[in-house]
């Protein structure tokens, strides 16, 4: 997949009718796929290059940033899923206060038109952009019209009684809900990181723990979960605690912790891996001493391994 940047790079010779997927895909739901999906669809229909657009850092980071929500993926997460979903390039808007400026016409005419010369954009049908969220879709259309693009929305995808949202999504996700999160989302919530070194408090226990340390901005709320653990593309069942391990004491950081059900390489320190959290199995709680915490984990990880024995991971 190519990635370029506004306003740094040129418009690449390679690049022909772009038909482009506008929004900002945090997350890449069940929503944005249905986007991508007609995108894909649009570039086949015409020889044309399918894209995505999206913008970084976040605009709410740059227009409120006291109101701006943790995001559910990364930047590369997000390049990542987008690849994934068959997206051939990626236009990655550079958004600053000054481009928060621009009216919507401005970043039509200067961002779609004279640099990508779009054919076709889809966005989503509460799309909304320029200066204090003036444009809508019914504007992108007519701009559409006025410099010789296609503009089209899909409708709000559902998902039983809810409108699919990353807004959504992100209360799910702190609320602890992650079989809901991951409904709306097509997939587990995930987070990425690498493993560091920690206290050994589950060495010392008979279940040694990966400790991750992570850039994504959410986490689920304290707590112990079902959980798969990734590495090296290989898929293993675990259960993780999030949380600050009070029958211990030793700490107010928020740790994450992962025991992986049957693996047996204890050395992962400095290695990658992706956590995608299934169920939520419990709040985080203080023990009376470690045996009754021992008793807790053993109880807890027969629990995952019935779920994981419904599910087929």
């Amino acid at each position: 997949m190519e990635v370029l940047h506004f306003p740094d790079d040129t418009r690449p010779a390679w690049l022909v009718h772009p038909v482009l997927a506008l929004g900002n895909f945090d997350g890449l739901h069940r929503g944005h796929l249905k986007i991508v999906e007609r995108v894909r669809r649009g570039a086949a229909e015409h020889g044309g290059t399918p894209m995505a657009m999206t913008f970084d850092p976040h605009p709410s980071r740059v227009v409120r940033p006291d109101k701006a929500p943790p995001l559910l993926m990364t930047k590369a997460q997000r390049l990542e899923a987008l690849e994934q979903a068959g997206i051939a390039a990626v236009a990655v808007v550079r958004f600053t206060h000054e481009l928060s400026q621009w009216d919507p016409e401005m970043f039509v005419r200067t961002v779609l038109v004279e640099w990508l010369r779009v054919s076709e954009v889809w966005v989503g049908a509460n799309f909304l952009f320029g200066h204090d969220r003036a444009g809508n879709f019914s504007t992108l259309r007519s701009l559409g019209q006025r410099y010789g693009f296609r503009a089209d929305k899909i409708d709000p995808v559902r998902y039983k009684e809810f409108v699919v949202s990353s807004t959504r999504v992100r209360r799910l996700v702190a609320e602890g809900r992650m079989d809901e999160a991951g409904a709306l989302l097509g997939h587990q919530y995930y987070i990425d990181g690498e493993v560091v070194h920690g206290k050994r408090r589950g060495h010392e226990l008979g279940f040694p723990t990966a400790n991750l340390d992570t850039k994504n901005e959410l986490l689920p709320p304290n707590g112990v979960y079902a959980t798969t653990t990734t590495i090296d593309r290989i898929v293993y069942p675990s259960i993780t605690n999030v949380g600050v391990r009070p029958t211990f004491g030793d700490t107010t950081k928020t740790m994450i912790e992962a025991y992986l059900l049957g693996f047996d390489d204890a050395d992962l320190y400095g290695r990658a891996l992706r956590l995608g959290f299934v169920q939520r199995l419990r709040d985080e709680r203080k023990f009376e001493d470690v045996d009754a915490l021992r008793a807790q984990i053993e109880a807890d990880c027969r629990r995952a391994e019935r779920l994981f024995a419904q599910l087929s991971v």
